[in-house]
C-alpha cells in the first residue's frame, strides 16, 4: 500500500494557486491500483468520481493540456468577475446561476485566460472540471454532471444545462464546456489501456458522480427530500451543507446554491479558515505543541476568550461577504491575556463567522441539525464552542469516509446495484452521539462585536 500522496501546489505569484493535472492522474491510477490489489476474489461493478471543485483544465483539440489547472481558491480573477457581471447584471446570475461572479468559480478563470494568456486561449477546445478530467482521461468520454457544473458560473439552475444566454453575453462558445449528464449517468466505460494498468475490468463502468460536498453529503446520508438535516465540515475550511428541494438563491449571493447529486439542490456557507486558522496559528506562533494540547489550553479560558475576538479571515472570505481582500485580525488583547485565551478566541472566531453563514442558510432551508465532520469537529471542546454558537444540535455520523465514499454510492444507484438512493441511505447506520446546544450569553455578546468587526476593517485596508 503506497502512502497517501501530496500533489505540489504552485504559487508562482500572490493568490495564484495551481496544480498539474498529470500529478492527479498519477496519483488516481496508484490508488487504483492499490484498490485492485485488495480485491481478490471480489468483482468491481463501477467507478464512482468525485473531488474538488471550481478548478479549470484547459484542453487542445487533441485533449492534451495547455496549461497548469487553475485551483477553486485561485485569487487572480477580480477584473474577470467585474467583467461579467458588467455583461450580465447581479441579480440576473444569481437566479440564473444560483451565484454570482466569484473569483474562485471555473467561468473567470476562462474569462483571465483569454484576456491574459491569449496564445493558450487559441488553443483552447475544450475546459473540464478536475474529476472530470480524470474521467476523460479514464473513459475518453468528455462529459460533466449538474453537481459540480453549478459550480462553474454559467449553469442554469433551473434546467441543469449550460445557459446560453449568459455565454452569449460573454462571447463564448458553449461547445468549450461538455455535455451534462445525470450525477448518477454512466459517463463512460474504463479504457483497456488504463484498465490494464491498475488491475481493474476494462469496459468497467464509470459514473459521474458529484463535486466534493455534495458526494460527502450523500455518504452522510443527506438529500433534498429530507430537509431538516444538513452537514457542518471543520476542515481547511468550514462548510455548511444544506439540501432544498428548489433553486432559491439568496438575493444577495451571500452562499452558494448548486445542484445536488440527488436531483435537488443545495446551498453551501463557507468559511474559507476554520481548521486552517487553527493550522495557521500553530505554525506562526506554537509549533513545538501538538493540536491536542492547544484544545487542551483553549479549555482553560471561559466561554468569550475573556473578550478577545479573532476575524478568521486569513484567506480573504466566502460566505456571508464574498471579499477575497478581507483579512484577519485579533481585537482586544491586553497584557492580562493568555495563549490560553488566543487559541480560545480562534475556536469561536470560525464558529462565529460560520453562524454568519448560517443566518443566511437558514433563511432559505429548514435545517434543524447538522452531522459535524472534519479533524475539528472530533475535538469536543470544539464541537461544544460551534453547537453553542451555531445554536444547533451537532451529530457525531458513525461512517465519516467522505467524498469517495458518496461517490462509490452514487456508482452502485448508477449500475443498478441499488434501485435508488433512499434503499443506499436505509443501509446507512444512525448516529447516536449528538452535541446539544446551550444558550451562553458570553458568546451571544461575542457575536455581536464579532459582526462589527468586517465593516470596521474595511474602512482601514
Amino acid at each position: 500500500m503506497r502512502n497517501n500522496p501530496i500533489v505540489p501546489l504552485a504559487h508562482s505569484q500572490p493568490g495564484w494557486t495551481e496544480q498539474q493535472p498529470s500529478d492527479w492522474i498519477q496519483a488516481s491510477l496508484d490508488a487504483l491500483s492499490d484498490v485492485a490489489q485488495q480485491l481478490p476474489g471480489s468483482e468491481a461493478i463501477a467507478l464512482g468520481l468525485s473531488g474538488q471543485m471550481h478548478g479549470m483544465v484547459p484542453l487542445d483539440r487533441d485533449g492534451i493540456v495547455i496549461r497548469p489547472a487553475i485551483l477553486w481558491n485561485d485569487q487572480r480573477t477580480g477584473e474577470a468577475v467585474t467583467a461579467i457581471e458588467t455583461a450580465i447584471p447581479r441579480q440576473e446570475l444569481i437566479q440564473r446561476t444560483g451565484n454570482p461572479a466569484i473569483t474562485g468559480f471555473q467561468l473567470p478563470k476562462l474569462i483571465w485566460l483569454r484576456t491574459e494568456e491569449p496564445h493558450a486561449y487559441a488553443q483552447l477546445h475544450q475546459i473540464l472540471l478536475p474529476k472530470d478530467y480524470l474521467g476523460y482521461v479514464l473513459t475518453g468520454e468528455a462529459v460533466t454532471e449538474p453537481s459540480d457544473a453549478s459550480g462553474v458560473g454559467c449553469l442554469n439552475l433551473a434546467t441543469r444545462q449550460w445557459d446560453a444566454e449568459v455565454l452569449a453575453a460573454l462571447d463564448l462558445n458553449p461547445a468549450l464546456f461538455p455535455p451534462v449528464v445525470d450525477s448518477r449517468a454512466i459517463a463512460g466505460r474504463l479504457k483497456p489501456d488504463i484498465a490494464a494498468t491498475v488491475g481493474l475490468p476494462a469496459g468497467l463502468p464509470i459514473v459521474a458522480g458529484g463535486g466534493d460536498n455534495a458526494a460527502a453529503a450523500i455518504g452522510l446520508g443527506i438529500s433534498s427530500s429530507h430537509l431538516d438535516r444538513g452537514s457542518l465540515s471543520i476542515g481547511t475550511s468550514g462548510v455548511i451543507f444544506a439540501a432544498c428541494d428548489r433553486p432559491t438563491p439568496d438575493p444577495a449571493g451571500r452562499v452558494h446554491l448548486f445542484c445536488h447529486v440527488d436531483g435537488g439542490y443545495h446551498l453551501l456557507g463557507v468559511t474559507l479558515a476554520a481548521g486552517g486558522a487553527l493550522r495557521w496559528y500553530r505554525e506562526t506562533f506554537a509549533s513545538q505543541v501538538a493540536f491536542a494540547d492547544l484544545m487542551a489550553l483553549a479549555e482553560q479560558s471561559p466561554p468569550g476568550a475573556r473578550q478577545v475576538l479573532f476575524l478568521p479571515h486569513l484567506a480573504g472570505e466566502r460566505s456571508p461577504h464574498l471579499d477575497p481582500d478581507t483579512r484577519g485580525a485579533w481585537v482586544n488583547l491586553s497584557l492580562a491575556h493568555t495563549q490560553a485565551d488566543v487559541v480560545r478566541s480562534v475556536l469561536e472566531g470560525v464558529a462565529f463567522g460560520l453562524r454568519e453563514a448560517l443566518l443566511v442558510v437558514r433563511a432559505i432551508a429548514p435545517v434543524e441539525q447538522l452531522l459535524a465532520t472534519g479533524g475539528g469537529a472530533r475535538s469536543p471542546i470544539w464541537l461544544k464552542i460551534l453547537a453553542d454558537v451555531l445554536q444547533m444540535p451537532l451529530i457525531a455520523p458513525q461512517l465519516e469516509e467522505g467524498a469517495a465514499y458518496g461517490a462509490a454510492l452514487l456508482a452502485m444507484v448508477g449500475v443498478g446495484a441499488y434501485p435508488n438512493l433512499e434503499a443506499v441511505f436505509n443501509l446507512l447506520p444512525q448516529a447516536e452521539s449528538v452535541t446539544q446546544p446551550q444558550v451562553n450569553s458570553a458568546y451571544e455578546e461575542a457575536f455581536e462585536r464579532f459582526q462589527m468587526l468586517y465593516e470596521a476593517l474595511k474602512v482601514v485596508r
